[in-house]
């Protein structure tokens, strides 16, 4: 706990998105999560838009992962915006992604 809160500072000192992951114990999968509350800025509706697609194509790309009881865990919002389901083998590409979109898509 101690060095997410360390990176969180530092996100907000830096003016910079907070973005972290953890394994979801339920499904084996990745819970990532998006903070915007360590900058000075909010996603624009185009940019909540592309997160949603992001996470609609994720959700996509490996719902044959899932099972058949799995439904489409995420939550867009101006600053906080979370999704459930990323696999360790897409887990780099699909923060990195998501930083962008935080980067590219600000108000």
């Amino acid at each position: 706990m101690f060095e997410y809160d360390k990176h969180y500072r530092e996100c907000a000192q830096s003016n910079q998105p907070f973005i972290k992951a953890r394994i979801n114990p339920s499904n084996g999968h990745y819970y990532v999560q998006i903070d915007l509350m360590t900058c000075n800025y909010n996603l624009t509706k185009d940019g909540q838009n592309k997160v949603t697609q992001l996470f609609e194509n994720e959700f996509n790309l490996n719902s044959s992962k899932f099972t058949l009881t799995s439904t489409r865990n995420y939550n867009v919002d101006k600053e906080l915006s979370w999704f459930d389901g990323v696999l360790s083998k897409r887990l780099t590409f699909f923060c990195e992604e998501l930083f962008n979109l935080a980067q590219n898509y600000h108000e």
